[in-house]
């Protein structure tokens, strides 16, 4: 097994564990190489290579590779097996939607709670609570929360972001449409929601009707 991969690998690897994860729910024991090209369009070859990096069990003939082993040789490479703790600040639309979304943790990341600055949205949402932005540093010290989702209006952006920084967050997560300035040591990636929406629409033909 291989420490040293490519940036095309890497980005696959997650590809990978989240369809296995789906077999291995839907009690499925061993997958080929080639199903899991198929399934993803990816090149079998290719599928190999990748898999022989962060995994030394070998598959069997006529059976493939073990799901289970394979969900936990990725979840150990790519870290996932040790969970970080996350928070959402704004919790309007997409910070509520976040935060029902069950799909975070097939990576790693355990949402806890959510903030906002109005009291109309203090509550809970989908079992996870919703607070007072007051007591963010109170709950991030408490959960140890690494990670920060940023769901506000760009208006409020820094300022939010600001606060989280001071409470202890190293890593942002942000949506709003705006330059966050941090300290140095801290990590802030932007995430426009319309750019992929906008790369799927190119080339499509414009209708007239």
């Amino acid at each position: 097994m291989s420490g040293a991969i490519s940036k095309a690998t890497a980005r696959r690897l997650p590809m990978y564990l989240r369809y296995l994860k789906g077999k291995a729910a839907d009690g499925q024991e061993y997958v080929s190489s080639a199903a899991i090209a198929t399934d993803l369009g990816c090149s079998a070859v290719g599928v190999r290579k990748d898999l022989a990096l962060i995994s030394s069990a070998p598959g069997k003939p006529r059976f493939g590779f073990e799901v289970k082993s394979l969900v936990a040789d990725l979840e150990r490479y790519l870290g996932y097996h040790r969970f970080a703790s996350a928070v959402i600040v704004g919790a309007g639309g997409l910070g509520r939607a976040m935060l029902s979304y069950d799909g975070f943790e097939n990576y790693g990341i355990r949402v806890v709670a959510a903030f906002d600055n109005s009291p109309a949205k203090v509550g809970a949402v989908a079992g996870k609570p919703v607070y007072p932005m007051e007591r963010l540093p109170e709950i991030v010290k408490r959960n140890h929360v690494e990670v920060g989702i940023l769901t506000v209006p760009r208006s409020s952006a820094q300022a939010a972001c600001d606060e989280m920084v001071r409470a202890g967050i190293g890593a942002i997560l942000n949506f709003a449409p705006v330059y966050l300035s941090v300290p140095e040591g801290v990590r802030v990636k932007c995430e426009d929601l319309a750019v992929p929406l906008a790369q799927l629409c190119e080339g499509l033909a414009v209708s007239d009707k």
